[in-house]
């Protein structure tokens, strides 16, 4: 049973609430479940930093802010804004350009959850008197028996499940956080949100990085360079030689920072079959092969993060290294400092540094690490 459901009613908690439909059916779930809900909306970034004609689509947009506060009325609950600009743009947005200035490929949503929005949202909620933090993701914490330390599953949709982006939280803000859509589909999510009257029912899903409405990743991180120069140092953003792994030169790249590991398109490189980014060099150079050039038999990865009692020795999970992707099983090597070792047992195409390797043990979410090197 989550978490969530065993709240007594008149229990405060804050809900995370960005506008969409997601956050706005998981507060009307906590309300009729006869808690004491306060909506929070973050305003992580300013949306005039995007271009014009996608302002609204940017999360912390006019327009998601008040459709966030529309629904807070409707269900008769409280609502804040708080800017949490400066804390996102130090632990997320900068990073984020200095990872693709460094070659490695980052993933935002990893670093917000964990660095960003649940500890944040965690500590206004003390303030506030409440016992935790709700957020619409698609996820499942569960408590196997009682007095048992929470553990974080899979959702029912799995087409949605988002426990790929959770893999960073302390235990301790696990503990915290609540998951009322765990249970349901998206299919179910905008039933409910058109039965209630929502204006989100409808809303189309954001495909992008929230700070990136347009999609243009390159323009983002040519702009944002260009703003903060000492952020990404370099000539990751020049243009270069694309090369084979056996050194011949095939092109030039417009800038090795704009690429990452498994990359095919955007290449513009005219070959017999088609070329993948293999491999992203100190040298600003861009190596590419074959589709089975990719194939790697393991992986290492730092900031390991556990959801329960650190792992001490070697044992066997599903490691997922791509959101979309299906987890492989694989042995996984616990390492001092934070870091482990992954033994695919059977090579894995498009191991990027920067990216995550997620462990499951079936549902459950056992921990994970963000990727530094790929292994032969």
């Amino acid at each position: 049973m989550d978490t969530w459901e065993d709240l007594k009613p008149g229990t405060r908690v804050v809900v995370a609430m960005s506008g969409g439909v997601d956050s706005s059916v998981a507060a009307s779930m906590l309300v009729e479940r006869g808690l004491d809900v306060i909506g929070i909306t973050m305003k992580n970034f300013c949306y005039s930093e995007v271009p014009e004609e996608y302002a609204d689509a940017a999360c912390c947009s006019l327009a998601a802010i008040e459709d966030a506060r529309g629904v807070a009325r409707t269900l008769g609950i409280i609502h804040h804004m708080l800017d949490f600009e400066g804390p996102f743009r130090q632990a997320v947005m900068d990073p984020f350009v200095a990872e693709y200035a460094a070659g490695r490929t980052p993933n935002p949503c990893v670093r917000c959850n964990r660095l960003v929005r649940f500890p944040g949202l965690w500590r206004k909620a003390r303030l506030l008197g409440a016992v935790g933090v709700a957020t619409g993701h698609y996820a499942r914490a569960v408590r196997p028996a009682d007095g048992e330390a929470a553990q974080l599953r899979r959702p029912t949709d799995r087409v949605k499940d988002q426990t790929f982006y959770l893999w960073g939280l302390p235990p301790q803000l696990l503990e915290r956080a609540f998951f009322p859509l765990g249970q349901l589909t998206k299919v179910d999510v905008r039933a409910r949100a058109e039965e209630l009257g929502f204006t989100s029912a409808d809303k189309p899903e954001s495909q992008d990085i929230c700070f990136i409405p347009d999609g243009d990743l390159r323009g983002f991180l040519a702009r944002y360079q260009k703003a903060h120069p000492e952020i990404a140092a370099g000539d990751r953003f020049a243009p270069g030689a694309i090369r084979t792994a056996s050194g011949e030169r095939v092109g030039t790249h417009a800038g090795s920072g704009f690429y990452t590991v498994g990359q095919r398109r955007g290449l513009g490189v005219t070959a017999s079959e088609p070329l993948y980014v293999t491999a992203i060099e100190d040298s600003n150079t861009l190596v590419v092969g074959a589709a089975d050039e990719l194939c790697q038999c393991g992986l290492e990865t730092e900031e390991t993060n556990w959801l329960g009692e650190p792992a001490t020795r070697a044992f066997q999970a599903h490691v997922q290294i791509r959101y979309r992707s299906e987890p492989a099983p694989a042995e996984i090597m616990p390492l001092p400092g934070r870091r482990a070792e992954v033994r695919f047992d059977r090579p894995q195409r498009s191991v990027a540094p920067g990216q995550s390797a997620v462990f499951y043990a079936g549902e459950r979410l056992l921990g994970g690490g963000t990727i530094t090197r790929a292994l032969a």
